[in-house]
């Protein structure tokens, strides 16, 4: 699981920091590296997994240069109200995660906002929700196939989802 997550990992971070350069608006890049999370929330139950999500949120601070630790945080917080409410509603389907990232989205956006590089509270969240709600969106649209990809990646090296049945 490790190996497969650290992976995809790289890549995830690797695309977001080059094609946001590309893109007109960065707000159209999903937020690949939060989709991983989720998907380890959703399926995979253990400390290795939460250590997993810490360690993606923690890459993520590494490579965008923000806060340290704050993303780690944050990806952890996500991991465990995904694997809290998969658990609670006893079922790990892609619209559960869907939903999940959807959420995810705006509380890892949120919680950079709030606690931003500066360390100043921002007076007014207003002019960032529609952004926020717009890569939340099209996150939300892109975590179908990368839970397929990833599921699919971890069968061919003899991985077993220890989630729920769907």
């Amino acid at each position: 699981m490790i190996g497969v997550f650290s992976i995809a990992t790289v890549i995830a971070l690797a695309l977001q920091t080059t094609i946001t350069r590309f893109l007109p608006f960065a707000v159209l890049m999903p937020n690949l590296v939060l989709v991983l999370a989720v998907n380890l929330g959703l399926r995979y139950y253990g400390a290795g997994a939460a250590l997993m999500a810490f360690g993606i949120g923690y890459a993520t601070d590494a490579f965008s240069g923000g806060l340290l630790g704050l993303n780690a945080l944050l990806f952890s917080l996500v991991f465990i109200l995904t694997y809290g409410m998969s658990r609670s509603l006893l079922s790990s389907t892609t619209a559960i995660g869907v939903i999940a990232v959807f959420a995810g989205v705006i509380f890892i956006d949120l919680g950079n906002e709030l606690a931003g590089a500066d360390l100043a509270p921002r007076a007014s969240l207003g002019p960032a929700m529609p952004a926020i709600l717009i890569q939340a969106a099209i996150t939300a649209l892109s975590a179908p196939p990368v839970f397929a990809l990833t599921a699919g990646t971890a069968r061919l090296v003899g991985l077993r989802q220890r989630g729920l049945r769907e």
